[in-house]
């Protein structure tokens, strides 16, 4: 009786090995999709290059077209203080690409009825009720800076959190209002030891940089985009998005810290040479205290490939439905216009490029320093993380790397090789 049940056991292990292997997507040459196959070599030379010379310590890197997946890369050392190579499997911290994961979340809670995006969150989080706006001028008899704070003459809604227009900033950026921007730095909130719902109190009591709805601002309005998701579910932040998001994409390693069991699989940074030790990351081999939607996942180019996929089919992959096609077109639309400013501390999407709902939304084929198509939209995150949307081309590409001081020039260089290998 003994020999089946070993053969069963060493059978399970084979599928289980088999499952964790998989490609994230049906596999295609590139010729296939219209990519040439020997354009390709060059982002895989750049790639191998960028190890070679100790400029990034690895890459994961994951291209899809028309649904298929054509490029599946990995390269240099998932941790290079332990000599550990990189393998296609590897957790990286997500950062900033928690936010398009988020604002999927909230935009379900829209389609269930269950809240509207014209809606002040005050409704929902009645700590938000009486906001004030700061203001700072200058003294004209003593040229020194003063402070005030005016009552906000319009509240915070569902839309301002998702496109970035609440007034609630980071506090870490060059800043326009100086001394609302201090305030937040000194809260230290981007280390927070306390749970979401005291999180959300806690950035209620400080002032707002703008008059909602009037100017882009990067800042927690994605954390408090997921205690709106919490409030509104009636369930915890990783509990909703676990069940309604990532269970049904089977995004299997995608959460908001890593089990003892994967912790072989996490990506390291390596030493940056102006600060002469490793940038300080998120730890994230135990459970936060607080479900940041600002920049709290963990996740594989894999599991956010299959995310980004099912954005780009419209909300729905392999017969799960996220979101319905309208709603996602209206997510990847400019939200912002010509009414909203565009001069705050620091506007991340940078020229041609507006804001939709969780994501930078191309708006010009020119004006950007990279090419793109009007109509995609992307977002990044901290470490090195970044991704595209682009519809026209029906393309998905995925780059993972844990290297903060790298970030924007291999995102470049990244979407400079992907668009040069198109040849359809």
């Amino acid at each position: 009786m003994r020999f089946p049940m070993l053969r069963g056991l060493i059978g399970a292990a084979l599928l289980a090995t088999t499952v964790a292997m998989a490609a994230p997507l049906p596999e295609a040459k590139p010729e296939y999709v219209g990519i040439s196959s020997e354009r390709l070599m060059r982002l895989t030379r750049v790639m191998q290059a960028a190890v070679d010379k100790g400029e990034i310590p690895g890459a994961v890197v994951m291209l899809a077209r028309q649904g298929r997946l054509v490029y599946n890369q990995s390269f240099g050392m998932q941790d290079k203080a332990k000599a550990i190579p990189m393998r296609n499997d590897a957790i990286f911290r997500a950062y900033s690409m928690t936010k398009p994961i988020v604002s999927v979340a909230a935009m379900m809670l829209v389609e269930d009825g269950r809240m509207t995006l014209h809606e002040p969150i005050a409704k929902y989080l009645p700590e938000f009720k009486d906001m004030k706006i700061g203001v700072e001028a200058t003294d004209p008899a003593t040229g020194a800076m003063t402070f005030s704070t005016v009552p906000a003459k319009k509240p915070i809604t569902v839309q301002d959190l998702l496109r970035h227009t609440s007034g609630i900033p980071y506090g870490v950026f060059t800043p326009i209002r100086f001394q609302v921007q201090k305030q937040y730095k000194d809260a230290n909130l981007l280390d927070p030891v306390l749970s979401l719902d005291a999180f959300s109190k806690q950035v209620a009591q400080l002032p707002l940089c703008f008059e909602p709805g009037t100017s882009w601002e990067y800042g927690h309005s994605s954390d408090i985009l997921g205690r709106l998701v919490e409030v509104v579910s009636g369930e915890p932040l990783d509990v909703f998005m676990r069940e309604r998001i990532f269970k049904p994409l089977k995004m299997v390693d995608t959460d908001f810290h890593v089990p003892p069991a994967k912790h072989h699989r996490i990506a390291q940074n390596q030493i940056d040479p102006a600060l002469g030790k490793p940038a300080d990351l998120l730890d994230v081999t135990r459970p936060p205290a607080m479900f940041a939607g600002g920049h709290g996942l963990v996740t594989t180019a894999g599991d956010y490939l299959r995310f980004a996929q099912m954005m780009a089919n419209g909300g729905e992959l392999e017969g799960a439905r996220i979101l319905g096609p309208k709603m996602v077109a209206y997510m990847a639309s400019d939200h912002t216009g010509d009414k909203i400013s565009q001069s705050s501390s620091f506007y991340i999407p940078g020229p041609g490029y507006g804001f939709g709902l969780g994501f930078a939304v191309r708006t010009a084929t020119g004006h950007s320093q990279w090419p793109g198509t009007i109509g995609e939209y992307n977002w990044g995150g901290y470490a090195g993380t970044a991704f595209w949307i682009d519809p026209k081309e029906q393309l998905v590409p995925i780059f993972m790397m844990q290297a903060p001081e790298q970030r924007l020039q291999y995102r470049i260089l990244f979407r400079d090789l992907v668009y040069q290998s198109l040849i359809m």
